[in-house]
């Protein structure tokens, strides 16, 4: 008898301990998930040696001796080409632009060719627009078409480079190519025609959702939408190092699905409209470090195509390392989005400075339900922010500058980490997360992160709770 009393008792026990360790799982359970970030950065450098380092051969190929005249009048197209042309089938070299002023048309860049650029060189493009005709295969804010040739071109090459201490100045200006914005402060005249006129990206807009084939898309000569400056487009081993790049007509680096590239010391200062520093999209393995961008939209801005585009496509952009950078004018610091159908994952950011009375937003995330794509595992760590204007960390599931962004493609944002940051001046908000009731932002972490200067500390809707981990905001802990 006293032998079945323990037994009973001994299985009641069982049960509550089951009981409650249950209880405790589920409420475990419901703590948001915390992806291991000790090791992350580790993923980071494995992404940076997974692009390998570019090999030339040994031979020169000057532009002088292919005719190339250093005016700032003669146009060298011709000259340029040839010099690519016989670098390439020699095998590959160098290919010399000498101290000096040289204007051209676009650029084609060929397979084993690095376009070098010696100190004191400046390549002017040409501010004839006809000089980027024939259209070829481009594209325009994540929508493909047949438009002007950008300035610099290469298309389903291997092992390409541009080097050197010399300027690519495009020659954007308030008299070339930027009115077409449409906006006065970039010399545009009422009544004149621009990129918004139903000719330009509403026919574009439209065929994108009908996914015309891109063949048909044309546009060029007649139409007021602006080249890309650096594009290569479905590339491998793709060099971009040490040059300073200016006056561009619309976005300035734009590597599109292209995979293992390499952006190293470069200086990007543009002031003019839609003037991104540099805009991965489609793109895999791709390490920007040492770069300087001061620029007239986003610094960097991660793409994923637009709309039906990007999900045609779905080529996510991933395995994206950003180090040792400095911001200063732009739209945002580093911005994944607004152009993001095809998603992006695996971002990393290290040892960044931001700093100007003239920067929106350090870290930004930007989409909506037309656009709809993703954002997972983007990790920011040991990033100084001076001053910026609107938020340390912004994410908006509602962006839209323009009317009709509501769509049925529901936007998907976590594992969002920031560590070791500090921030002197957050302008308006500290931390600024618009998520939605149907897509909640996910893991959202503030390891070692200090933010002063901002008006309004956190102002966050549909998020999951944000864990904080010796983070202060104002001077109070949270």
């Amino acid at each position: 008898m006293k032998t079945q009393k323990k037994t009973v008792l001994l299985a009641i026990v069982c049960m509550a301990f089951f009981s409650f360790t249950m209880q405790s799982c589920k409420e475990k359970s419901k703590q948001p998930e915390v992806v291991a970030k000790a090791d992350s950065f580790i993923e980071a450098d494995n992404i940076i040696k997974s692009i390998k380092v570019l090999e030339f051969p040994d031979n020169t190929f000057n532009i002088t001796d292919y005719g190339a005249v250093a005016d700032g009048k003669t146009l060298n197209t011709e000259a340029i080409a040839k010099a690519i042309d016989a670098c390439h089938e020699a095998g590959g070299g160098k290919v010399i632009i000498p101290a000096g002023d040289f204007l051209t048309g676009p650029i084609v860049l060929k397979s084993h060719v690095n376009l070098h650029l010696e100190e004191g060189a400046q390549v002017l493009f040409s501010t004839n627009h006809k000089d980027y005709l024939p259209i070829v295969h481009t594209s325009y804010e994540g929508v493909e078409l047949m438009n002007y040739s950008p300035l610099i071109r290469a298309y389903k090459q291997n092992n390409i480079a541009v080097t050197g201490k010399g300027v690519l100045n495009g020659q954007g200006s308030n008299e070339n190519w930027w009115p077409w914005c449409g906006k006065d402060k970039y010399g545009y005249v009422e009544g004149a025609v621009k990129q918004h006129d139903s000719i330009n990206l509403p026919r574009l807009r439209q065929m994108n959702e009908a996914q015309i084939p891109v063949a048909d898309r044309t546009f060029g000569d007649g139409y007021q939408l602006r080249p890309t400056f650096f594009e290569p487009m479905d590339c491998e081993n793709v060099l971009l190092e040490g040059v300073t790049i200016t006056n561009a007509p619309f976005w300035v680096i734009h590597p599109l699905r292209c995979n293992y590239v390499r952006i190293d010391g470069v200086t990007v200062s543009s002031h003019g409209p839609n003037n991104d520093g540099c805009d991965p999209e489609y793109s895999k393995n791709v390490h920007i470090a040492n770069c300087t961008f001061d620029t007239g939209d986003d610094c960097i801005a991660i793409k994923a195509g637009r709309n039906e585009d990007g999900r045609a496509v779905n080529i996510a952009s991933e395995n994206i390392v950003v180090e040792n950078c400095y911001m200063k004018d732009g739209h945002g610091g580093v911005v994944l989005g607004s152009e993001i159908s095809a998603g992006v994952r695996n971002v990393f950011v290290r040892n960044c400075k931001m700093d100007s009375p003239n920067l929106d937003r350090a870290i930004r995330i930007k989409t909506n339900t037309l656009r709809g794509g993703f954002v997972e595992n983007l990790f920011v760590k040991d990033v100084q922010v001076g001053q910026v204007k609107e938020a340390a960390l912004r994410i908006n599931l509602h962006y839209g500058i323009y009317a009709n962004q509501e769509g049925n493609h529901i936007p998907s944002i976590k594992n969002v980490h920031l560590e070791n940051m500090t921030v002197e001046n957050s302008g308006k908000y500290g931390i600024l997360i618009n998520g939605r009731e149907e897509a909640k932002i996910e893991n959202v972490t503030f390891t070692n992160v200090h933010i002063k200067g901002a008006k309004t500390p956190m102002k966050v809707e549909h998020s999951e709770p944000i864990v904080f981990e010796n983070t202060t905001i104002n001077g109070k802990s949270y």
